[in-house]
């Protein structure tokens, strides 16, 4: 019987002596001679060892250079060595050092409070990092946190330290009034509009015309601006898009409206719009060989009016402006905590689009120098085409114009309520979002940690980090660098910001 192993097993063998495959007998005999002598060696030095007999000493090469040391100017003797210099950038030297935190943005801007990472004061200014920063492409913020993390007080302490280096901040939405005394602490202007309150805003106002524009070419831009606001208040009360005979419909009774009251001298209001639609026989007559019934197609639009006059906002923007807008003041914000308590938002979308166009004269101005625009809890206005598209157009041209905006809401989420995807309202809230060089995210619930990532980009520690944030620390993403940034208040501004006063 063969007990020899396998071919494939007989590769090679361990055993205290190596002997390869293929090995002859005399020469594995040989090899374990050697062993065993070898062996033997060993054990008899290990006993003369403990028996006392010292083991003979090797002896030391002999050194290089003599005690005294290395001979000649090079020479290390006295603490006089001498090297060449070496010049390198700092970029180059941070190789020696990697991974410790972030180099910063910079000591120009306004002060946010202290970078958690690298220990060091946090300053951010948009204007100033346009051109500056790679990738930063606009000014416009994004604020995103879940309630009682601290955004709100972010947000006004940004705008307060702002008015020292000279901007203005406009508020054309405060629903919850938060916003009115820090613009009564700077100086500025509060208007508030609600049922009862004696403010008025006529969106109809004409802004002042530019030295550098024709009067022919401004009033055609201010026709154009009407134009696109009625429409924008048609769409909100319908919740459609017009059809062609209502865009002719409202095209001509702006143009009777403003007939009408320029021969009075005065400026047209949205009652003198509403009155031309409730006339169909002025509108067929106005619109001329014009094929179809102007009167019958604004029937819809007549009673969409109508709200804005007679309905739950009547008295609000009906009427001539109490207010004159005064684009040296510090600050000016729209107080309509008054709307949009019983859960409908449509009244206090409409009296925001109203208040953002009553502020374009401010806006449009390209000598007005650098402005904040503040849209506070922006997630009411997500569902609202209209107002989306006009919010489009102002993120678009903000570069153009001066302006910063900032956009505060609770959830990225909120986004997504803007519409289905591949719908038109989905797609103009990414674009917003898109617009914005500067993301600054607050703590976020776990539910929402993947909607975020997904929209914002984040990688796995970005998005670990986000769901253990402390009150006032957030996520600042800047043009893709990251930061962890703790916002550090003053107290008089603790106190000016408190919100949850009437919780204590």
């Amino acid at each position: 019987m063969n007990h020899r192993p396998a071919r494939r097993a007989r590769r090679a063998s361990a055993s205290p002596l190596f002997t390869p495959h293929g090995t002859d007998r005399a020469s594995r005999k040989a090899g374990r001679r050697q062993l065993a002598e070898a062996a033997a060696k060993a054990r008899a030095e290990a006993t003369a060892h403990s028996a006392g007999t010292a083991p003979a000493e090797h002896k030391m090469p002999a050194p290089l250079y003599p005690p005294s040391g290395r001979p000649g100017p090079a020479s290390a003797r006295g603490n006089r060595l001498r090297l060449p210099a070496h010049r390198m950038t700092t970029a180059i030297a941070a190789g020696a050092y990697p991974f410790l935190a972030e180099g910063g943005l910079g000591a120009e801007g306004i002060y946010i409070g202290q970078d958690v990472h690298a220990q060091a004061s946090f300053v951010f200014d948009p204007f100033a990092l346009y051109g500056r920063v790679e990738g930063f492409t606009n000014p416009n913020v994004l604020l995103a946190g879940v309630i009682g993390q601290g955004k709100s007080a972010l947000a006004k302490s940004f705008a307060l330290r702002s008015i020292a280096f000279g901007y203005r901040v406009y508020v054309p939405c405060d629903p919850k009034g938060e916003w009115t005394p820090v613009a009564q602490a700077l100086g500025g202007t509060s208007v508030a509009l609600g049922p009862g309150l004696p403010g008025r805003l006529n969106p109809l106002d004409a802004a002042p015309r530019p030295e550098s524009i024709s009067e022919a070419d401004w009033e055609s831009e201010i026709r154009k601006r009407r134009l696109l606001l009625l429409g924008s208040l048609a769409r909100t009360v319908l919740g459609r898009d017009l059809m062609p005979m209502e865009h002719t419909a409202l095209d001509v009774a702006l143009d009777i409206a403003v007939t009408k009251a320029a021969s009075t001298g005065r400026t047209p209001l949205l009652g003198n719009v509403a009155a031309a639609l409730n006339d169909p026989a002025q509108l067929d007559e106005a619109a001329g060989t014009m094929a179809g019934h102007l009167g019958d197609a604004a029937r819809d639009l007549a009673h969409a009016m109508r709200r804005l006059v007679h309905g739950d906002l009547a008295g609000m923007f009906d009427a001539p402006s109490t207010v004159r807008f005064d684009p040296g003041a510090p600050m000016l914000t729209i107080d309509l905590s008054r709307l949009g308590g019983s859960g409908d938002d449509t009244a206090l979308v409409l009296a925001m689009t109203c208040a953002s166009a009553w502020m374009e004269s401010a806006l449009t101005d390209p000598h007005g120098g650098r402005r904040w625009i503040v849209y506070d809890e922006a997630w009411r206005l997500m569902r609202h085409v209209g107002l989306l598209q006009r919010m489009q157009a102002q993120w678009k041209l903000s570069r153009g114009l001066g302006i910063a905006n900032l956009m505060v809401i609770h959830r990225l989420s909120d986004l997504l309520t803007a519409g289905d995807a591949g719908s038109q309202g989905r797609a103009l809230a990414e674009g917003l979002l898109a617009d914005c060089s500067t993301r600054i995210i607050y703590r976020q619930e776990t539910d929402q940690l993947h909607a975020a990532a997904a929209l914002l980009g984040l990688t796995s520690v970005e998005t670990e980090a986000m769901a253990h944030l402390n009150r006032g620390r957030g996520l600042w993403k800047v043009a893709g660098r990251s930061f962890i940034v703790q916002h550090l208040l003053h107290p008089h501004e603790l106190q000016l910001f408190d919100t949850d006063a009437r919780l204590r």
